[in-house]
């Protein structure tokens, strides 16, 4: 009998919603000239918070290295704000500004490998946040005891928007020194450790002084501002003892005190699967604040409403969702990748996202077991659009689709096929290892996976984070044989797959050719944890 085969053409669609990019755009979201012949060093951020103005006013303290002469420096800072002044070495200096974007023109000879500073003051009202933290600022609220509560977000819109900085990913500060004035019944809590707090009757105010002792990318910068409770513990990790401290609304304590034991078994499972928390010098911080929660560096902030799931909802839809809190999980997660692990380009941002979002399914494995984590991540694909690649467009702050639950199926689909769990834990520790507190780039990342998993995952990352589609499995039975190929890919793609007959497992290697192997007709179905569609085209 012969098998007449219809051929169906599969059309990969890589085009996202067609968006015309200004020279703001670039200015944010590219290492232009005048960003590029500087390495940023230390930042000493001052900061006063008028709470019944919604103002700021302070100054920031820039110090950087010169890596080749130039005499025009950029710096950024979104209006309302405005730069008052701009120092060097006790002159004033000039500068012109385009938007966000400020060209300062430096009178002293920048020679290379030099050290040199610039002291910014600055002040105004700041863009308050319309739904932080993904339309962010700042946010003025109070609690319910009636006491201010005051926050920043500002992944998205950019740190400038509330502070003076090199507003961009590539180059991340390697230290500094975060000093926050506020009114004396309020306390703040930002980054690092609290080295002191200075009083100030005369005004009526505190300054907290906060120290990062390690790199720290401008975003993961927060203030957090309020009527706190504290408390720390030692958590034994495998770097040694790290200090762990939750700051919980002083009217939240007591239901703090319980639901924020989640916090170690996330170090449990995360230590296990990542390596050591990334910042054992400047410790952990669990923050309650204002909005959803956010991945501050050492300073998660956490508005999760003491439930489980996320604002009490599942949503990977299996049961699992609901045995921890998303943003506890979530948003710790992400201090292996995005703060240990930072993008260089906001256009990589499926790095942090997608590795985050898995983060969650290996914590639900590490506590509950495999399959539960399994069932976890699979469950996650009902969020998917297919909607456009997963990598943004490079240069103009503008990120991918499907970064979240698309992401972490794709490397729950790795794990599997190199089907070796202790070899894909090396692999995730040894890039928190390779890339400690480094900014990367997609290619840097895809290479070292395939590398130590000594397999071409090539193929498989051009298709599934540079288009908008995911491959068919398409096969057929005919006369005792089993014919296959990948669909809707190109002509040299090649990606394994293991298919279940019953109950046994074949692992096949498709091509976009057809392939056939022997094998009677029987019931056939691709491994669940593969994120392909399955088309018999009998």
């Amino acid at each position: 009998m012969k098998h007449i085969l219809i051929l169906v053409a599969l059309v990969l669609s890589t085009n996202v919603n067609s968006q015309d990019f200004t020279k703001a755009d670039t200015l944010r979201g590219s290492v232009t000239p005048e960003r590029a012949w500087w390495d940023l060093n230390y930042y000493h951020l001052k900061v006063r918070v008028f709470p019944e103005t919604k103002s700021l006013s302070g100054s920031n303290i820039i110090q950087y290295e010169v890596l080749k002469p130039a005499n025009i420096i950029q710096i950024d800072l979104q209006a309302p704000l405005m730069i008052e002044t701009v120092k060097q070495d006790g002159q004033e200096l000039d500068f012109d500004s385009e938007g966000s974007a400020h060209f300062i023109l430096l009178q002293k000879e920048q020679k290379v490998g030099s050290i040199e500073q610039l002291e910014v003051t600055y002040g105004g009202v700041p863009v308050e946040a319309k739904n932080p933290p993904w339309d962010g600022g700042i946010t003025w609220v109070k609690d319910e005891a009636g006491n201010h509560m005051i926050a920043s977000s500002c992944q998205g819109i950019g740190a400038s928007v509330w502070w003076p900085c090199r507003d961009h990913p590539a180059d991340e500060v390697d230290s500094m020194m975060i000093s926050v004035e506020v009114p004396d019944n309020l306390m703040d809590v930002s980054n690092g450790r609290l080295l002191s707090v200075e009083e100030n009757k005369e005004k009526g105010t505190k300054t907290y002084n906060w120290f990062v002792s390690e790199p720290i990318n401008a975003y993961g910068v927060n203030i957090n501002i309020g009527k706190y409770a504290t408390w720390s513990e030692k958590y034994k990790g495998e770097a040694g003892k790290l200090d762990v401290t939750y700051w919980p609304l002083e009217v939240n304590k007591k239901k703090a005190k319980k639901h924020f034991e989640e916090v170690p078994l996330m170090l449990d499972a995360f230590e296990h699967w990542f390596g050591p928390y990334p910042f054992y010098d400047d410790g952990y911080q669990l923050v309650e604040t204002n909005y959803l929660g956010m991945e501050h560096q050492s300073s998660i902030t956490y508005g999760n409403g003491y439930v489980k799931g996320y604002r009490g909802r599942d949503l990977s839809e299996t049961g699992w969702g609901l045995k921890f809190d998303y943003i506890i999980i979530h948003e710790s997660g992400h201090e292996w990748f995005a703060n240990n692990i930072t993008y260089k380009d906001a256009a990589d941002m499926w790095v942090h996202e997608s590795f985050t979002t898995y983060s969650e399914a290996l914590f639900v494995d590490y506590h509950h077991g495999k399959e539960a984590g399994q069932e976890y991540v699979r469950g996650l694909r009902h969020g998917i659009g297919n909607s456009g690649p997963m990598i943004g467009t490079y240069g103009v702050n503008k990120r991918g689709k499907d970064i979240y639950g698309k992401g972490a199926n794709i490397l729950n689909m790795i794990r599997q096929i190199i089907d070796d769990d202790e070899k894909w834990r090396e692999i995730l520790r040894g890039l928190n290892s390779e890339f400690y507190h480094q900014t990367v780039t997609t290619a840097e990342i895809e290479n070292y996976i395939s590398n130590n998993a000594v397999i071409n995952l090539k193929p498989l990352f051009d298709v599934y984070l540079r288009t908008a589609t995911i491959p068919t499995f398409e096969y057929f039975f005919v006369e005792g044989q089993l014919a296959f190929r990948w669909t809707g890919v190109g002509p040299d793609f090649e990606m394994p797959v293991d298919i279940m007959t019953g109950d046994q497992s074949t692992r096949l290697v498709p091509t976009s050719k057809w392939q056939v192997i022997p094998m009677e007709e029987t019931a056939l179905a691709v491994d669940p944890d593969y994120y392909v569609a399955t088309f018999n085209s009998k």
